[in-house]
């Protein structure tokens, strides 16, 4: 049998347990104490993929500019949702409007010269990194402060596919709760021998005897390791439970598919309501990249969105969590003013973001760019989108945005409010 320094040398040194690389690492290394379980903030981060046209989501319903320049795609004042005299939100996003009080609408957001790449502007966003020479994501930076030092999962992306680039790198721990009938648990690639192995070896830590100089360092270790193994096993129940419970589609009015967004969130709720010590949660939604006939598919769109956040702030309001919660909407640019031939929308640079929930103080966040000013076609920023991360990682996750963004931005002030 293992003595408890042979355990602890292979466990430190790039065993098996190790190569768990999104999970395991930093439960070892992390002695950082969290705050009182269940009390943190989180973040819930919807991420829409394709480059979501930003000027029929925020629309200036009383620019002329706007009429002339999008002749079919154009939302009146009858129809959309009225913020300001000058302001609307898309038709789709009705559902939003008991929420106004509580959303928070920035304008004119982007980088410097900006990529119309879905990819290098996606990796830009989700590295916050418009130099793109960091590897990682802002969100995985984040992760060492964000460590619950119960052994909880401080990240976690819920849908297909790997883990974004927001959250890879994360010594602290990130995970994938993939959706591919049913919902299961990525626990970081490989060999179901390979997992069988690093099981067993967090299992081991528990038997193993020693001399008590070392006993400190190992004890921390086992209970790191057991409770996080615990931990992945209680996210398993509850998602073959969730599962069944998702099964229900229906959300205002309208009826949702097992794979979309508002299912997604109402799953991410009920995760909140167990409490597995996660700050954060990324979800996504593809289908963003509207060429062609862009007008109802875009509303269905943000009927989608609204609906999602709306059934998941109803779900937390059950529970008393709605109010540590806020979500963070975005995408990786907008598309252009004038829509083209075939009814749609090409790609752009500057849009807006949503940030939402109780302890939001809604209203507009800087100006609509103007549609007389462009550069090439597009809407110029005014909003370093680092500026919103800021906000977001000091306001509301309590942690350092210089050490996590690599840089001093800015927070918004308005972000930085609680109500």
């Amino acid at each position: 049998m293992l003595n408890r320094r042979e355990v602890l040398a292979r466990t430190l040194k790039g065993s098996a347990l190790l190569s768990l690389g999104t999970v395991v690492p930093q439960f070892v290394a992390n002695t950082a104490a969290a705050a009182e379980k269940g009390k943190d903030n989180i973040l819930v981060v919807i991420e829409l993929n394709g480059g979501n046209d930003g000027l029929n989501t925020v629309i200036p319903y009383t620019d002329d500019l706007y009429h002339k320049n999008r002749p079919t795609l154009r939302q009146t004042r009858e129809q959309v949702v009225r913020v300001t005299d000058d302001i609307g939100l898309n038709a789709g996003l009705r559902n939003l409007e008991p929420m106004l009080a509580n959303l928070a609408i920035v304008q004119g957001v982007g980088y410097p010269n900006p990529d119309r790449s879905h990819f290098e502007s996606m990796d830009i966003w989700q590295s916050a990194d418009p130099r793109r020479k960091v590897g990682t994501g802002w969100l995985a930076r984040s992760g060492p402060q964000l460590t619950d030092v119960q052994g909880g999962i401080p990240m976690m992306h819920v849908g297909q596919g790997q883990l974004p680039l927001a959250l890879k790198g994360a010594t602290s721990g990130a995970i994938s709760v993939n959706n591919k009938m049913p919902y299961r648990l990525d626990l970081g690639g490989g060999s179901d021998e390979q997992h069988k192995a690093r099981r067993s070896l967090i299992e081991t830590l528990g038997q193993v005897e020693g001399s008590e100089d070392d006993a400190s360092m190992l004890q921390f270790v086992q209970r790191r390791q057991v409770q996080t193994l615990t931990t992945l096993d209680r996210l398993q129940e509850v998602l073959r439970n969730g599962n069944r419970a998702g099964d229900q589609q229906w959300y205002y009015g309208r009826n949702y598919g097992p794979k979309s967004l508002p299912n997604k969130l109402n799953l991410v709720a009920q995760l909140i309501q167990r409490d597995f010590g996660t700050r954060v949660f990324y979800v996504m939604r593809d289908d963003f990249d509207t060429h062609s006939n862009q007008a109802e598919p875009h509303k269905g769109l943000m009927e989608e969105i609204a609906a999602g956040i709306r059934q998941m702030y109803d779900v937390l309001r059950q529970s008393g969590n709605d109010k540590r919660v806020r979500v963070l909407t975005y995408s990786e640019f907008g598309r252009r003013v004038k829509e083209n031939e075939s009814k749609g929308t090409d790609h752009g640079a500057a849009s807006n973001l949503f940030v939402a929930g109780p302890s939001v103080k809604g209203g507009v966040i800087g100006a609509h760019p103007k549609l007389d000013d462009l550069d090439d076609g597009d809407l110029k920023f005014h909003t370093d989108f680092r500026r919103v991360y800021a906000a977001l990682l000091e306001g509301w996750l309590g942690i350092s945005s210089e050490t996590v963004l690599q840089g001093k931005f800015q927070p918004l002030p308005q972000l930085m409010e609680k109500v």
